[in-house]
């Protein structure tokens, strides 16, 4: 079983916004993060534009849907803007997965594996609205485009958000 070592820091939060601009601003204006990348996605169905900013212990990543019916409309039509998941850092991805599975969690994606860096996401919680996502990085502190493509390919294909 996994102890909080393993699954109790937070790698980045993401949080539906409504203008992508505005956001930038408040956080590194106010809040003082700094910028690090703006990039576009696009599923089949659903498109979003991301924003990555850093502070000294974990990121934020802003998102704006940039087509009708995507998943982030879809989250913010249900719940708002606001938190859209919080990413857990993890050492061993795969124990800890299995063990939540294990404790009844259900999740919307496989791991998704890149150059140093693996992803998974649970399924949305109807309660909270919240997803959690576990991630472990070796070496990697971006996000890759071949993950967030398969992100948006499984969860298009489930017809979740």
């Amino acid at each position: 079983m996994y102890n909080l070592s393993n699954f109790g820091t937070v790698d980045h939060i993401a949080i539906a916004v409504l203008d992508l601009d505005e956001a930038i601003r408040y956080h590194t204006d106010v809040l003082g993060f700094r910028l690090d990348s703006i990039r576009d996605t696009a599923g089949k169905n659903s498109g979003m534009r991301s924003a990555v900013l850093f502070s000294e212990q974990f990121s934020v990543v802003l998102l704006v849907s940039t087509s009708e019916g995507s998943q982030i409309e879809k989250y913010i039509n249900k719940y708002g803007p606001g938190v859209q998941h919080i990413a857990f850092a993890c050492e061993d991805i795969e124990t800890v997965r299995s063990d939540l599975i294990d404790k009844g969690m259900q999740f919307a994606t496989d791991v998704l594996k890149a150059d140093g860096l693996k992803q998974s996401f649970t399924k949305r919680d109807e309660n909270t609205g919240m997803m959690y996502e576990l991630i472990e990085r070796s070496g990697n502190f971006n996000f890759e485009d071949q993950n967030v493509n398969n992100l948006f390919e499984q969860l298009e294909s489930n017809d979740l958000y």
